[in-house]
């Protein structure tokens, strides 16, 4: 089989839609606009609570409408563009309040800060018949796509084994409203880890989780986490953060393995090491001959990155759907079992040891 065919194309919708931001922060400037430039897909305007942000991220990507307010924008564009909310967890709900019924969104993750806040805007996404998606991107990374298309292949065999693992240290003073956030590392974070599992392999049956702060970074709710996926006895699926490694690149690390019976694919996320420059991504696996010979690790060659490639798949799924009328892959449907994945891990509770003496 010449693995060499399996590499990323670029999602191309049967028809575009225009989109408006709601939003105009870090992500908006780092991926959102520059996948959609990348992809040619218009946006045409932009709004966010700093009008002078909204201006000059305008001006940065050529957008050619500024709006002072959500009001105005959905005053001026009703239901006929796909509105991309890229604001904290706990504004989606009251933007959908106020966007147009019959819309077409897309949101950037998390869906909401619990699971009582996912619970509220599926209820009124499904009030407002809202099309709603959730920008959980990893799943449509360039290196996630090409797993997928070897698993889909058959190379990898029956998949068997998925390990994150993450030993970094991440810049979280980027993103001031974190300190007030009262969850961060496994709902700003380790969900994109949970979704992707979850993608690949479907809802587990169950959730352990453990998520801890930092003495260096007392201010923040947690920034390290253990997380353990239930899929039985003949499939494990583990997560393990840790976003306080200062100690150099040496022993950096952040990547995702995925083992089946029959190969095995490693991806280096280097957005995550050295952030926010990044390092090289890396795309290697290994096989199995037919005898049961190893054939040792090789690399394939990536055509982009999670940023701000990924991104691309997020939108391409609100638009897809809006031309077809088939909900997205990414609904907000599907995003509120990644959440109950979430809240599971947030109220393990792990009994003291005394529990288990005689």
């Amino acid at each position: 089989m010449d693995l060499s065919r399996i590499a990323y194309q670029i999602p191309k919708p049967a028809l575009h839609t225009p989109i408006v931001c709601i939003g105009a922060g870090n992500i908006v400037q780092q991926a959102h606009l520059p996948a959609y430039a990348l992809a040619g897909f218009e946006v045409t305007g932009i709004t966010d609570l700093n009008s002078e942000l909204a201006r000059k991220v305008a001006d940065d990507f050529a957008i050619p409408s500024v709006y002072d307010s959500l009001d105005e924008a959905c005053r001026q564009h009703g239901n006929a563009v796909i509105f991309d909310v890229a604001v904290p967890g706990n504004a989606i709900l009251g933007i959908l309040e106020r966007l147009p019924a019959n819309t077409y969104v897309l949101l950037q993750k998390p869906m909401g800060e619990n699971i009582a806040d996912a619970q509220r805007i599926l209820d009124i996404c499904r009030k407002k018949n809202i099309t709603a998606a959730m920008n959980f991107q990893l799943r449509y990374a360039p290196y996630m796509m090409m797993a997928k298309e070897m698993r889909r292949q058959g190379v990898l065999g029956e998949v068997c084994d998925i390990e994150v693992h993450v030993d970094a240290y991440t810049p979280w003073h980027l993103w001031d409203f974190l300190r007030e956030a009262p969850r961060v590392e496994i709902v700003y974070h380790s969900i994109h880890y949970i979704d992707l599992i979850r993608h690949l392999i479907g809802t587990p049956r169950g959730v352990l989780g453990k998520t801890v702060k930092h003495p260096l970074m007392a201010d923040l709710d947690s920034v390290r986490s253990a997380i353990i996926l239930d899929y039985g006895d003949m499939l494990r699926a583990n997560i393990l953060t840790n976003h306080a490694h200062r100690y150099g690149a040496a022993y950096e690390n952040a990547y995702v393995k995925i083992e089946g019976t029959l190969g095995a694919v490693r991806i280096q996320l280097g957005l995550i090491m050295n952030y926010p420059d990044g390092v090289e991504d890396k795309f290697e696996y290994a096989l199995l001959g037919e005898d049961g010979s190893r054939t040792g690790w090789k690399s394939l060659p990536i055509n982009g990155s999670w940023f701000p490639h990924a991104f691309i798949g997020s939108m391409a799924e609100v638009m897809e759907a809006r031309h077809t009328g088939k909900q997205p892959d990414n609904s907000v449907e599907d995003g509120f079992e990644t959440m109950l994945c979430v809240e599971a891990a947030y109220r393990t509770v792990i009994p003291p040891l005394a529990g288990f003496m005689p």
